[in-house]
This record gives C-alpha cells, sequence and structure tokens, in this order.
C-alpha cells in the first residue's frame, strides 16, 4: 500500500518542492493551497509522472474551511504518514511600533493557527493507528528575533514550542514529530514579504547563494524516510555564509 502525505502550502517554495519530492519517492500525495490554478496544475503535472494527487483548495486561516476539506478526503486517502505543515508567511519588516496590524493578524492566522487546525484534524487518527510524521516548517526566526521581524519570529518561535509540546504529547505512540528551521531560502517568500516589491525582495538575496525550495524538500523528505526508530526533532539549515538569522556574510557584486 502506498503511503501517503499531505502537503499545505503546496503551491509554490518549500511545499511545491516537497509535494514533488515525496512524489518522486513513491507517496500518493494531497496537495493543499489557496491558488486552485496553481494547484490544478500541480497536480496535473504530478499526475502526468505517474502520482495519484489529490488536490484540495482551502485556506488554513479558515477553520470551517480547513475542517470541511479534510473531512472530504477520501476512505482510502485518509490514512496520512506524513503531514507537512508549510504553509506560512512574512508579511512587513517595519519596527514593531509601526507593525501593520492587518499583516500581523494574517501572520498569527496561517502560520499559528493554520497549523493547529491541521494538526488537530490529522494527529488523532495518528494516534490511533501508532504511526504517522508530523513536520512542521519552522525557521531559524524562531530562534531570535532580527530587526524588523518582531512578529514572524514570534510565530515561528510558537511553531518551535508547539512542535515540541506535540512531540511530547505523543511519546507514548509511534508518531514523529519534527521541526525543519531553514535560513535564507529563496523563493517567493521575501515578494510576500514586501507586498509584491520585486525589487526589494532581490536584495534579500544579493551577494549570497541562498538555499532553494529544493534544498528543503530534500531534508524533510530524508527525515520522513528515516527508519521507524529513528525521530529527528529539528534540523537547522543554513546557506554556507550564513551563520544565522542575522549574520550573513555578501560577497561584492
Amino acid at each position: 500500500m502506498k503511503k501517503t502525505a499531505l502537503i499545505t502550502g503546496a503551491t509554490s517554495g518549500i511545499g511545491e518542492a516537497c509535494a514533488r519530492k515525496f512524489a518522486e519517492g513513491g507517496y500518493q500525495v494531497i496537495i493543499t493551497g489557496r491558488n486552485k490554478e496553481k494547484l490544478d496544475a500541480l497536480k496535473q503535472e504530478l499526475t502526468m509522472g505517474g502520482t495519484e494527487v489529490l488536490a484540495l483548495q482551502y485556506d488554513v486561516r479558515d477553520r470551517e474551511a480547513t475542517t470541511k476539506a479534510i473531512a472530504s478526503i477520501p476512505g482510502e486517502w485518509k490514512e496520512i504518514d506524513v503531514l507537512v505543515n508549510n504553509a506560512g508567511l512574512a508579511l512587513g519588516l517595519e519596527p514593531e511600533y509601526e507593525g501593520n496590524l492587518d499583516d500581523w493578524e494574517t501572520m498569527i492566522d496561517t502560520n499559528i493557527k493554520g497549523l493547529l487546525t491541521m494538526t488537530r484534524l490529522i494527529v488523532p487518527d495518528m494516534v490511533v493507528r501508532n504511526h504517522g510524521h508530523v513536520i512542521n516548517i519552522g525557521s531559524i526566526a524562531g530562534d531570535a528575533a532580527y530587526a524588523g521581524g518582531n512578529v514572524y519570529c514570534a510565530t515561528k518561535a510558537a511553531v518551535k514550542a508547539i512542535t515540541d509540546g506535540l512531540r511530547i504529547d505523543v511519546a507514548h505512540t509511534a508518531v514523529r514529530v519534527t521541526n525543519i528551521k531553514p535560513g535564507l531560502v529563496e523563493t517567493h517568500f521575501s515578494n510576500v514579504r514586501f507586498h509584491g516589491d520585486d525589487a526589494r525582495a532581490d536584495n534579500v538575496y544579493k551577494g549570497i547563494k541562498p538555499l532553494t525550495g529544493t534544498d528543503i524538500a530534500d531534508v524533510v523528505y530524508y527525515v520522513a524516510n528515516a527508519p521507524e526508530h529513528v525521530q529527528i526533532s529539528e534540523v537547522t539549515i543554513l546557506a554556507t555564509h550564513q551563520a544565522n538569522g542575522s549574520t550573513i556574510f555578501r560577497t561584492a557584486e
């Protein structure tokens, strides 16, 4: 029987790369996201490659829509082996005293509450089956705040605490729990953070070769396929010239 991986936020960046990686590994894949057009395109691509794909369109911020979407999963897909809680974003880089309240609410609702909703809906069955793996995409931003990061850093610190707490809660079972903490990854992340300002987003990666979504997906897949008795609790992944969240060596261009 094929294993099943469910990946939230699968229409771009790390989530999209994870969907491709698990498909290549022979999993049947459930992809979720807000953008139906992108979901359909990814489904078509993976299906043409021989992967069984189920696409669910919803926003993890909407608890009712999320609950309905998960409830709609057909019986043969319901036994989730790997849940990749990837959906997340950063918005703005203003000082906390000048922050945008709407941006804060979106980050909190997506990065924390959306992750919790998915966890609450999927993990009970993993516990009953005594099998499964929850992989949360956190960030090194959760280890220490950086200038302008304030609320985003707080959400990723919450992801770490939530991940650690879940690992404690399921320690009596064979369910595994992992926090993946990437550093600088070149995806649409910065474009979203700067509300579509491409020039400002490009500056984030200037003078350094950043990680890619595929780099992170490789680690996620490795973690998910470690021997059953091996639980990789946390992985920090940095670009070679990045030491931590705020220390980056950039070459002159």
